[in-house]
């Protein structure tokens, strides 16, 4: 029988190593994509992942369940990854080697097989560029709620609880983003 994230939690509270790698495997998959809708680099977002587990494993006493488990991951992450888009647009660092489509994630979804459509195929592309570049343009916070809302599909209650402000802050800061957005993708929609 499965354990509730609460059990898991109590659990590790009281030194249950087994217990907090039930949570991590539970929740890395989930953990790891909002850092990658982040970053947008797969180093950086592994980073990110293992950085968001320690914390939570060094913070589990601190976790007062006022929330689900889950949202106190999300937020972690989420602060995690403004903290590194600011360090970035300060410090931004070059890579040293070729960038690949998605850090191979993408490439790891590509079909097998060749595709007969190649117009359509290099406009999906290019599209799904200019889309991941708008993004990459906006505030940190403008990000953060982007993907919490249209790629993770939180509601506008769990967003306020993930970043730690109003729901009157969250559908403001969506409604600015989805203007940027909308702004720079123009042409492209």
């Amino acid at each position: 029988m499965e354990r509730s994230d609460n059990e898991l939690v109590r659990a590790s509270r009281a030194g249950d190593a087994d217990a907090f790698r039930e949570l991590v495997e539970r929740y890395q998959r989930k953990v790891a994509a909002v850092a990658l809708g982040m970053v947008h680099n797969r180093d950086d977002a592994l980073e990110l992942t293992q950085e968001t587990f320690i914390k939570a494993f060094e913070n589990i006493n601190k976790f007062k369940g006022e929330s689900s488990f889950y949202t106190w991951l999300y937020r972690i992450v989420v602060n995690l990854g403004i903290d590194f888009q600011r360090r970035e647009r300060r410090h931004p660092t070059i890579a040293l080697e070729t960038p690949t489509l998605g850090g191979g994630e993408l490439g790891d979804n590509l079909p097998s097989e060749p595709s007969f459509e190649p117009y359509r195929n290099v406009r999906s592309r290019e599209v799904g560029d200019r889309v991941t570049q708008a993004i990459n343009e906006l505030t940190p916070d403008h990000k953060a709620v982007i993907l919490l809302r249209e790629v993770e599909g939180l509601s506008y209650d769990e967003i306020s609880r993930v970043m730690q402000c109003s729901k009157g802050t969250v559908m403001s800061r969506l409604h600015y983003a989805r203007k940027k957005l909308q702004g720079r993708l123009r042409d492209v929609l």
